[in-house]
C-alpha cells in the first residue's frame, strides 16, 4: 500500500480525498490544510484518516510516500519542492506551477531523486478524450485545425486571468491528442473588472505544419459551452463535454481536390474544390470516473518506477504556452515562439 497525504481542502481536495480513499493500492493517512475548520468533516467520513494544519508535520511521516497537492496555484512550487526533497513522490494540481522556471526545477528535482511527479491534467483520463486521441492517431489523417470554445458565468479567479483558469483545460488536451506540439501563440483579451485580471481571452497556437489551433475562454458567457472541433483531411469531430451521452461524434465529412496547380500565370486557380459528405457515428465511450483512473495510473507508476500519461514534462510544456500567452496578452496579441523545453543543468 502506497501511503497517500491530500494537501489542501478547498474546492478540489474533496474529490481527491474520495477517489484516494477507494483507489487500490493507496492508503489515505494525511489531509492537511491551513484551515482547520475544513478538516472536520474529514475524519467524520474517514476515521482513520489523520488531519493537521502543518505540512511539515506531514513529511515527517515515514509512513507518507505521495504528496497529493490542491492548494491555489501560488503554493504549489514551494509544496511540490518540499515533498520532493523530502523524498516523496508528488501530484500536483494544474497548472503545476506559476512560471516556467519552477516548473522546470520541479522536474529537474523529481529526476534527479527518480522520484514521479504527475499533474492532474484530469481531462486525458475521460474516455471522450483518449477515444479521441484513438480516432485521431488512426482515422482523421492530417489534422488541419483545433478550435475550442470554454465558456460560462463566473467563478472568478482573483489570482489568476481566465486563460490559465479555463485555457489550461484544452491545453493539456490538445497536448495530449495532437500529434505536433505547437511553435507560437499569440494571445489577446481584456478584463472588466476593475482590478482584477482578464475574464475573456482568444487564443491561436501556431505548429510547424499547417495545423493551426484556436481557444476562446470567457467567465461573462451567458451559457455554459465546452465544445471542441477537430477537423482532419479524413474526417472531423465534433467533442461536447455537456452532452450526457454521445459526447464525441465523428462525421465523415471534408473536402476533395481535383485537378493539379499550375504554377504559371493565372492557371493556379484550375484546381477545384469539391465536398465530401457522409455519415455520422458516435462511438462508446468509456464512463469511469477520469480522476480514479488517474490516481489508479499515478499510484502505479511508483510501484512499478513508470512515469503517468501526464509527467512533469507535460506539465512544463503546458505552463510555458500559458506564460507565453500572457506575454502575448499584455502586448495586445504579438506573436511569441515557444522555446523547446530544456531542464536545468
Amino acid at each position: 500500500m502506497i501511503g497517500v497525504a491530500v494537501v489542501g481542502y478547498g474546492y478540489w481536495g474533496p474529490n481527491l480525498v474520495r477517489n484516494l480513499a477507494e483507489t487500490p493500492g493507496a492508503k489515505l493517512v494525511w489531509v492537511c490544510d491551513l484551515k482547520k475548520d475544513r478538516l472536520a468533516g474529514v475524519q467524520l467520513r474517514y476515521p482513520t484518516v489523520q488531519i493537521t494544519d502543518d505540512f511539515d508535520e506531514v513529511l515527517r511521516d515515514p509512513s507518507v510516500e505521495a504528496v497529493a497537492i490542491a492548494t491555489p496555484v501560488s503554493a504549489h512550487y514551494m509544496l511540490a519542492m518540499k515533498a520532493l526533497m523530502a523524498g516523496k513522490h508528488v501530484f500536483v494540481e494544474k497548472p503545476m506551477a506559476s512560471t516556467s522556471e519552477e516548473a522546470r526545477r520541479m522536474v529537474d528535482e523529481a529526476a534527479r531523486r527518480r522520484l514521479i511527479l504527475a499533474v492532474d491534467h484530469t481531462f486525458i483520463h475521460t474516455g471522450a478524450v483518449r477515444k479521441m486521441r484513438e480516432i485521431i492517431e488512426n482515422g482523421l489523417g492530417d489534422i488541419y485545425y483545433y478550435d475550442s470554445v470554454r465558456v460560462n458565468l463566473g467563478l472568478f479567479q482573483h489570482d489568476v486571468s481566465v486563460i490559465w483558469d479555463l485555457a489550461v483545460h484544452d491545453l493539456s488536451i490538445m497536448d495530449y491528442v495532437l500529434p505536433e506540439k505547437p511553435v507560437a501563440v499569440s494571445a489577446t483579451g481584456m478584463g472588466h473588472v476593475a482590478g482584477e485580471p482578464e475574464n475573456i481571452a482568444y487564443l491561436t497556437l501556431f505548429f510547424e505544419s499547417k495545423l493551426i489551433a484556436h481557444i476562446h475562454v470567457n467567465w461573462l458567457a451567458p451559457v455554459k459551452v465546452r465544445r471542441t472541433l477537430i477537423g482532419g483531411s479524413s474526417k472531423m469531430i465534433v467533442y461536447d463535454d455537456l452532452e450526457p451521452s454521445e459526447k464525441i461524434k465523428v462525421y465523415d465529412k471534408g473536402i476533395t481536390l481535383n485537378g493539379n496547380p499550375q504554377t504559371d500565370g493565372e492557371k493556379v486557380y484550375d484546381m477545384r474544390v469539391g465536398y465530401r459528405t457522409g455519415d455520422m457515428y458516435a462511438p462508446q465511450l468509456d464512463m469511469t470516473e477520469a480522476l480514479g483512473r488517474e490516481l489508479k495510473q499515478f499510484v502505479d507508476c511508483i510501484a512499478t518506477n513508470s512515469q503517468p500519461i501526464a509527467d512533469g514534462y507535460a506539465g512544463l510544456r503546458v505552463v510555458r504556452i500559458l506564460e507565453a500567452a500572457t506575454q502575448s496578452l499584455a502586448q495586445r496579441g504579438r506573436v511569441i515562439e515557444l522555446e523547446p523545453a530544456r531542464l536545468i543543468a
